[in-house]
C-alpha cells in the first residue's frame, strides 16, 4: 500500500533502527518505546488486520514468530521474558494498519494490560 508508513519502511523511503531483516520479516526499534526494549515485527507483505490473513499467509506468520524468538534470544530475553503484543481494529488499539507485533521488554510488565 502506498501511504502505509511500514510499507514505506520496509520500502526503505522513512528510516528505521532495523534488529532483524530478511525476504519476509523486518523488525525495527519503535520510535515511542514503552519499555526499555520496545520493537515492532512486520510482514513485508501488506496485511492491514488479522481479518485480512489468508490461508496462504499461515507459513509467513510462522515465519514471523520464529524472526520475534530468534532477536530475544540474541538480546538475551530468554530468561527475563518479554511481551509479545499484537492490536486488531482501532476498538483493539491499532493506530497502524499493517499487521504488527510489538516485543516489550526491559521492565516489569504489569497484567492485566490496558
Amino acid at each position: 500500500m502506498e501511504d502505509c508508513v511500514f510499507c514505506r519502511i520496509v520500502r526503505k523511503e522513512i528510516p528505521a533502527s532495523i534488529v532483524y531483516e530478511d525476504e519476509e520479516i523486518l523488525g525495527f526499534k519503535d520510535i515511542n518505546p514503552v519499555a526499555p526494549i520496545h520493537l515492532l515485527f512486520i510482514p513485508k507483505k501488506h496485511i492491514a488486520t488479522f481479518f485480512d490473513l489468508a490461508p496462504e499467509d499461515e507459513a509467513l506468520i510462522g515465519r514471523l514468530h520464529r524472526a520475534v524468538v530468534q532477536v530475544a534470544r540474541e538480546m538475551g530475553l530468554e530468561e527475563q521474558g518479554f511481551r509479545l503484543v499484537a492490536n486488531c481494529q482501532r476498538g483493539g488499539g491499532q493506530l497502524i494498519f499493517h499487521l504488527h507485533y510489538h516485543l516489550i521488554a526491559g521492565r516489569p510488565l504489569n497484567w492485566p494490560p490496558g
